[in-house]
């Protein structure tokens, strides 16, 4: 996975990261509206991605008035991925990093992945539970476990996993941010899709967190 400019506040790597210009990692977009592309690596932070257990820490108090609520004039654009085999609609000019496996839009505190590989079943609530929360709780910096349950998207049923996570520390300040995450597991055809939300806790986006994923559609 990936990251981009002054981005995920949680990923304060992703901070650093954000500042990266570059090339479209394999993927397909419409840049002019979607913003810059880089091809980074996606830090660990709040998504599970790290490939080896993630130091132990304790949660970071939630800030009392978290800076990610996203505007309610904020316009979304497609993005269409030709390997993922999916479009979904995004905030305009959030900055964008891709992989071969994954996008990210990023602004300030909120983030937006998305992420697909090959799977052999549709995931279940009982198959999160056994196999993606160890994972996450293991690769995710203070992982709490919120709930696992389903939910009906327009492109089918999918697994949700509520999480809270702290992000990584900013390298300069050290200052790390506490985030609610949402994750999304669909599955059509052998493919498994992740969309993956990050905001502080307390933010208010339930409206644009739900025109993302009501947008996701398979190719």
């Amino acid at each position: 996975m990936t990251s981009r400019r002054a981005v995920i506040a949680m990923a304060v790597t992703v901070f650093s990261l954000a500042a990266c210009g570059g090339s479209a990692g394999g993927t397909e977009a419409d840049t002019s509206n979607v913003g810059p592309s880089s091809a980074t690596t996606l830090p660990p932070s709040a998504i599970g991605s790290a490939q080896t257990a993630v130091p132990t820490e304790s949660p970071v108090p939630p800030e009392n008035n978290p800076p990610g609520d996203i505007p309610d004039n904020t316009a979304f654009v497609p993005y269409r991925s030709a390997p993922g085999g999916f479009t979904v609609s995004v905030p305009e000019g959030w900055a964008r990093t891709t992989s071969g496996t994954s996008v990210m839009f990023t602004d300030k505190l909120n983030t937006v992945v998305v992420n697909w590989h090959p799977a052999a079943a549709a995931p279940t609530v009982a198959s999160a539970k056994a196999d993606e929360v160890p994972k996450l709780k293991q690769t995710t910096r203070a992982f709490t476990l919120i709930g696992v349950d389903t939910s009906s998207l327009p492109a089918g049923s999918a697994v949700l996993v509520r999480y809270q996570a702290n992000s990584d520390p900013n390298p300069v300040t050290g200052r790390q941010y506490r985030l609610d995450v949402l994750r999304y597991e669909l599955f059509k055809n052998g493919e498994q899709g992740v969309i993956t939300l990050l905001s502080p806790v307390g933010a208010d986006n339930v409206d644009p967190w739900n025109a993302v994923t009501q947008s996701f559609a398979w190719s």
